[in-house]
């Protein structure tokens, strides 16, 4: 043990030397024994923007929580050292965030895919401790043999636990459970400094609470505990199209004060043909939507609102009469609303469609200069008349996303600042440019 730690520390040392000095010690490949520092890959230096391609020094693949603590303990103790680490989960960061120009960059699908579950009797709570480089779709698909499943998501599956936790993990159930981040019950976190903490909300709750969102500024979480809850079999999966933005948003504003009722809510700008299309490409029903978009002088724009309730089966409870006693409280454009019933896993899996087609088409390893805001709800019409002063409809082929958040779901201890003007609209308006 001691002779492996002193090589591991030498070779640590030649490392900083060669990333440090002026003149290259050190030639590819980079083998550094026990921590498998490995040269750079091209995965290492891109994400899924497109836009920046930051080359790092050198790859750590580690194989356990004490690889990553080996490496950061014996940077932060080198007064030698000013290299950058960044930790990269599926590299789904769009401006280089998971990028380390000449620094090293630690992949955490390398990680072995542990995943415990406990099932909580009645009265308790359910929950699974997932290594970081797990991805959701696997946690999903594992957690749905046991009739469980998390409670929060992202609307991209394809994404590893520590990546989004370390974000927010935002999508169409934050108004009803919060933010993935508001869904973890307990960290294991490998601070700057090298040390393996385990921290929960009254344990280290200090790094606990900076962790969750914190871009990786922190620490690097190896491993969470991510709260469960029963999972339906089917979804009652609805559309509803709008011409009038005050309407959209206001019949948004009236799914999500319904939690007992929707379990998702979220909402798109229709432009033109190819953003009808390619919004269809996921949603199974005949959709008998045939909108005038006027011209390009002269545009008509509209709206869809996406909701869904889910159904248990088991439970005592007509779905179609819940989505019947929603649907008459809105407002949308006459016969202009449409449903479809599916599975849970494939509701949830739903964009993974859209990446099929768009992979069939050369159109998903492409530049992705996207945007995400939170924009408060007394703003969401003027900023709704700025986008569409900028944006050119008859040729925007990508999609925007609005939909609403409630801030009292949203952890106020965490990096996530939401706009709050106004005491008595407690609301903030997601918007994603793609």
């Amino acid at each position: 043990m001691e002779v492996a730690m002193l090589c591991t520390r030498v070779s640590l040392l030649i490392l900083i030397l060669s990333l440090c000095s002026p003149y290259k010690f050190i030639q590819s490949p980079m083998d550094f024994g026990p921590l498998n520092l490995l040269p750079t890959t091209t995965t290492a230096s891109s994400d899924f923007g497109r836009i920046l391609f930051h080359s790092p020094a050198a790859v750590l693949k580690p194989q356990s929580s004490r690889d990553i603590s080996l490496l950061l303990s014996f940077l932060s103790g080198s007064s030698l050292s000013k290299v950058t680490v960044a930790a990269r989960g599926a590299g789904h960061s769009i401006h280089g965030q998971a990028q380390a120009l000449d620094g090293i960059v630690v992949e955490m699908s390398s990680l072995p895919a542990e995943i415990e579950f406990y099932k909580g009797g009645e009265g308790e709570i359910s929950y699974a401790d997932v290594s970081g480089g797990v991805m959701w779709i696997d946690l999903l698909e594992l957690s749905l043999k046991l009739g469980l499943a998390p409670r929060s998501w992202t609307d991209y599956l394809y994404l590893t636990v520590g990546g989004t936790l370390s974000n927010a993990g935002i999508s169409g159930q934050t108004f009803k459970h919060g933010p993935q981040i508001s869904n973890v019950l307990q960290l294991e976190v490998v601070t700057g400094r090298g040390e393996i903490v385990t921290c929960s909300p009254s344990k280290d709750a200090d790094l606990f609470n900076a962790v969750l969102g914190g871009l990786g500024q922190f620490g690097i979480i190896t491993r969470a505990r991510i709260l469960l809850q029963e999972a339906p079999q089917k979804v009652k999966w609805v559309r509803a199209f709008y011409d009038d933005f005050s309407i959209f948003t206001k019949d948004q504003e009236l799914l999500v004060s319904m939690p007992d009722l929707v379990d998702y809510v979220e909402g798109f700008i229709v432009l033109n043909e190819q953003s009808l299309h390619s919004s269809s490409i996921a949603f199974p029903a005949n959709v008998d939507f045939n909108p005038d978009f006027g011209t390009k002088n002269s545009p008509n724009i509209y709206y869809c609102i996406e909701f869904a309730v889910h159904d248990y089966q088991h439970k005592n409870t007509n779905v179609e009469q819940v989505v019947e006693v929603i649907s008459r409280q809105m407002s949308h454009m006459v016969s202009q609303l449409y449903s479809v019933e599916v599975s849970y896993f494939d509701f949830l899996n739903r964009v993974r469609m859209e990446e099929m087609s768009l992979r069939s088409i050369g159109l998903w390893e492409v530049h992705h200069p996207w945007l995400n805001m939170f924009v408060p709800k007394a703003g969401i019409n003027d900023f709704r008349d700025l986008l569409m002063d900028n944006v050119s409809p008859d040729s925007f082929e990508g999609l925007i996303l609005i939909y609403p958040l409630l801030r009292d779901k949203s952890p106020s201890w965490t990096n996530i600042s939401l706009p709050y003007p106004n005491k008595l609209r407690p609301c903030a308006i997601v918007v994603t440019l793609f």
